[in-house]
């Protein structure tokens, strides 16, 4: 049962978050529901990356460009109707429009909770012998500090970000028309999305990866995948593709890839993001480092003691529910140890975290890559199913696949899915690889048709032995 709070503020709170962002605010929520009074230190906006600049606006822009695909292609199911234009400031006031609610519902949910927000640049130091925050003058002494900063657009040396020709991700986010042609510099998740969207904006998009495929992280056949729709949309991909020079002039930018010269009128570098860990004092006060990112031990307790850490600022995938789930379990442990809580959170465990990518076909994915899967188990079977075979596919006009690894005569242990919409099929995905459920399992529970969810149905039934569409 939840202690009644102290509903006045403290001046030594039981915990201190510095990060607003997804992360941190889930700390700050969490604790304060146990019972712990909590000050979040936040420099810009409650909400921080995922909903200002990433997560929220990118798939809200990402969704326009679905509706502009939808309507290009309406003869396709008999309605008749024509496209005209596409009007990025009309696409960004609607985005802004999404991101403002839910920033309003964030700022009264943490008012709602009585956690008192101190607004500024937060820093960690060592005061009266414990780490504190710092904020301007002010000195935020509490019994536990979670830092929670989250990451940044990662740069290239000597690549110059002006925001006018050479851009970041949050540049892109506020551009007042739709470039005629792109270089995309990096074939992970933000690239990938972005090259989707201005592709579907009519841009003529190209994607360059240095590695020898896109999206890397995710399981071959998926990568491969995309590869072959992007190239079917009009995107050229270039993999294994390191760029060697950069020249950028009033009217554009010449990226020298190899002996070819690559000519856009603008270039998006996205190639990751890293930690937001310079200039927070970390090292002042003894918390370990690894290439910027915080050092943490399973339950995410820093090399400092009553010092935690969540979210980007901790090596792993860069995933707003990862911060969530990471915030979460920070919270009720310090609860715990308090005594407020009966029972210790679950770990979170990095390969159990659901993936998607909100392209063009969307990707979705959780648990290990056949690649993966093989070197931890030996032996392992595949199985793909195909969309083409599932009627609500057939409904949507769209290809792609779901692929199920399993350790031989043992659980299902990766789910890998390329379609449109398969994203809203990582649900059940992901309670099937976290539960470690057998194939017969699952392919004895009844999937609804006509749904794409019948894919998941199929996929078992098959690696059961038992397919009913596919081929035995």
């Amino acid at each position: 049962m939840t202690p009644e709070r102290d509903q006045h503020p403290h001046s030594s709170p039981d915990v201190v978050v510095l990060g607003g962002g997804s992360a941190g605010y889930a700390t700050a929520l969490r604790a304060a529901r146990t019972g712990l009074s909590v000050t979040l230190v936040e420099a810009d906006l409650l909400g921080g990356t995922c909903l200002h600049r990433g997560c929220i606006p990118t798939k809200a822009y990402l969704h326009a460009a679905e509706v502009a695909d939808t309507v290009r292609d309406s003869a396709h199911f008999g309605v008749h109707s024509s496209f005209e234009r596409i009007d990025v400031g009309e696409v960004r006031d609607y985005a802004d429009q999404v991101v403002g609610r839910l920033h309003k519902g964030l700022t009264g949910l943490v008012a709602g909770q009585d956690i008192t927000v101190v607004q500024g640049r937060g820093r960690l130091v060592r005061s009266e012998g414990t780490p504190a925050v710092a904020v301007g003058d002010q000195v935020i002494h509490g019994r536990h500090v979670v830092l929670a900063t989250g990451s940044a657009p990662r740069t290239i040396p000597g690549v110059e970000i002006d925001g006018d020709r050479v851009i970041t991700s949050d540049h892109a986010l506020r551009l007042t028309t739709v470039p005629e042609s792109v270089i995309v510099l990096g074939g992970g998740v933000i690239g990938v999305e972005f090259a989707s969207m201005w592709r579907s904006f009519g841009a003529e998009v190209t994607v360059v990866e240095a590695l020898d495929r896109l999206v890397p992280a995710e399981d071959a056949a998926v990568s491969a995948a995309l590869q072959r729709a992007f190239r079917k949309r009009g995107i050229t991909v270039r993999t294994g593709a390191p760029m060697d020079e950069l020249t950028v002039h009033d009217h554009g930018v010449e990226l020298t890839v190899g002996s070819d010269v690559l000519v856009a009128d603008l270039l998006l570098v996205a190639v990751g993001r890293g930690p937001v860990s310079d200039d927070l004092g970390l090292a002042g006060v003894g918390v370990a480092t690894d290439g910027g990112f915080v050092t943490v031990d399973e339950q995410l307790r820093t090399s400092v003691p009553l010092v935690w850490a969540v979210g980007d600022l901790v090596a792993g995938p860069q995933l707003a529910h990862r911060g969530y789930a990471h915030g979460i379990a920070v919270a009720e442990a310090i609860a715990h140890a308090d005594g407020r809580l009966p029972r210790a959170p679950q770990l979170v465990v990095d390969e159990q975290i659901p993936r998607v990518t909100y392209c063009e076909p969307q990707l979705a994915s959780v648990g290990l890559t056949e690649d993966q899967a093989r070197e931890r188990y030996g032996e392992i079977e595949t199985v793909t199913h195909d969309l083409a075979g599932v009627g609500r596919a057939q409904i949507l006009r769209t290809q792609g696949f779901v692929k199920l690894v399993r350790a031989v005569d043992g659980p299902v242990v990766g789910i890998h899915m390329v379609g449109s919409g398969v994203g809203e099929l990582i649900g059940e995905a992901q309670l099937i690889t976290n539960w470690e459920a057998l194939p017969e399992e699952v392919g004895a529970l009844i999937h609804a048709h006509p749904t794409l969810d019948e894919a998941l149905g199929e996929a078992h039934l098959a690696l059961a032995g038992t397919p009913l569409h596919g081929h035995s």
